[in-house]
């Protein structure tokens, strides 16, 4: 398929610019991981200092269920905020990784097809039926795949839309069970 040591060599430093691409952006979900992870801790020892002073001052029992009432809803909120910043980082690292395989996909069809037009004008005659049969057979599995891509996409995008209504709900749920708790507390 390479026809001299130039198109080998271009090859070649087109798959590693892609490595280093993939490369990269590992590390920078990676990246964003870890601070996240970092800024997440930094916030729950903050937090629990603070609740167990706060839990410290109690002086009765109604004040205790109070107290605990009003410290579930930011728990659950915060908890909330990092699993979806966690989905974030993941869907936009899956995107990009994507965005990289589909233009891997249609520079491998753009050489598939010169190679078949080069090996068109070569072959001998009567063997354009079995070239087109190729095409036709390349055509289809394009327009396969990118149906998938599309299907993949589609699904994506619901699994998004439901997460984000899971998340709402269960906010929801628990700011509405604090509030009915601290009622009957009362």
């Amino acid at each position: 398929m390479f026809a001299t040591p130039e198109q080998f060599a271009a090859s070649n430093k087109a798959n590693i610019e892609t490595l280093l691409t993939l490369a990269n952006t590992a590390f920078a979900s990676a990246e964003r991981l870890a601070a996240l992870n970092l800024n997440t801790a930094r916030s729950i020892l903050e937090d629990s200092v603070a609740n167990t002073k706060a839990l410290l001052t109690v002086k009765d029992a109604q004040e205790f269920i109070n107290l605990q009432t009003s410290l579930a809803q930011p728990l659950v909120e915060k908890a909330v905020a990092y699993a979806r910043n966690v989905y974030e980082i993941t869907s936009q690292s899956q995107e990009e990784v994507s965005k990289l395989l589909e233009g891997q996909v249609a520079e491998l069809n753009k050489g598939v097809a010169s190679a078949l037009d080069k090996a068109a004008k070569s072959a001998p005659a009567g063997s354009d039926v079995a070239v087109a049969a190729v095409k036709s057979a390349i055509a289809a599995a394009n327009s396969a795949y990118d149906s998938m891509s599309k299907a993949a996409k589609q699904v994506a995008e619901i699994a998004e839309a439901n997460v984000a209504a899971a998340t709402n709900a269960t906010v929801k749920a628990v700011s509405t069970g604090t509030k009915t708790t601290a009622k009957k507390a009362a």
